[in-house]
């Protein structure tokens, strides 16, 4: 029995009558009864009856019904998931951040994203960069945000916007008077938190201070920006960090422009040969319109 076949016996049995069920199918009778005795000769047994008028189920309708019921069920349901899919209102998105833009453009993102979507599933992970590139090629993410310009084998890097440095250091601190731009030349003689060189900020930041003759030598070196908060808060020295968080609402911190030449690049990455979902396709404009309103 074939899809439309299914459709019409079912809405037939649940109808109780042939001008119902066309009523329902939105379909004449003619048609339908075309269908059925198609139906009928393929299946090579009646289905119904034609007892004073009226349509009457056979004992062999009465036996194939509830699996025929449960078939149809689950390719209305088939129909229904894939219509949402096309409209976008169902689905899964599978994404992955690195902690910068996981605390900042991703939120933003995600609220645009939820209140024109709140049907779709977002699943969403924090990852170092690695760990990024080994989700998306091994299919565990479809979108990664990321701080990073760097061409990857097999992987499509889109630029969403660029972000530059701030210094922060203790709000009781004697550089927190101030708001405006400092650079390597106001922090020789403090104790510095900053990246190792072998990240990409670490290296943007010793060829900066190389070529003004300054030194880089973080006294505690860190992989991502957020792990230098504690330790400032702590008054264990001032950090120089990428300016994606809001250090405004973290308590006790100032934060100061840092060498405003300098910027990082923030960067989508997705499959090279892995077409997104329509859900993601969807989520990859949220996070290209999050980025452009953090850089207006």
């Amino acid at each position: 029995m074939r899809a439309r076949q299914l459709e019409v016996f079912c809405a037939i049995m649940r109808e109780g009558s042939l001008t119902s069920a066309a009523k329902v199918l939105n379909t004449s009778q003619p048609a339908l009864s075309q269908l059925l005795r198609h139906a009928e000769d393929e299946l090579g047994f009646a289905l119904f009856k034609r007892i004073k008028g009226r349509l009457v189920p056979t004992p062999d309708a009465h036996e194939i019904y509830p699996e025929a019921d449960r078939l149809f069920q689950d390719l209305a349901a088939l129909r229904r998931r894939t219509l949402d899919l096309k409209a976008g209102r169902r689905g899964l998105v599978r994404m992955a951040a690195s902690a910068p833009p996981a605390m900042s453009v991703v939120p933003q993102a995600l609220t645009l994203f939820r209140s024109q979507h709140p049907e779709i599933v977002v699943r969403s992970h924090i990852a170092p960069l690695d760990t990024l590139i080994a989700m998306l090629l091994h299919g565990d993410a479809n979108l990664a945000l990321c701080m990073s310009g760097e061409k990857i084998a097999g992987l499509h890097t889109e630029c969403l916007g660029k972000v530059g440095f701030v210094c922060l250091m203790p709000d009781k601190h004697p550089l927190a008077c101030d708001e405006g731009p400092i650079g390597f030349e106001d922090i020789q003689d403090e104790a510095l938190i900053a990246y190792k060189h072998t990240t990409l900020p670490g290296r943007m930041l010793s060829q900066k201070a190389l070529s003004e003759n300054m030194s880089y030598r973080p006294e505690i070196e860190i992989d991502v920006s957020i792990s230098a908060l504690s330790f400032v808060q702590a008054g264990l020295g001032v950090a120089v960090v990428d300016a994606l968080l809001p250090w405004q609402s973290f308590p006790g911190v100032h934060a100061r422009p840092f060498a405003p030449e300098l910027v990082l690049p923030i960067s989508l990455l997705t499959h090279a040969e892995r077409e997104l979902s329509v859900a993601e396709d969807l989520m990859r404009d949220n996070l290209r319109q999050a980025c452009a309103q953090a850089n207006p």
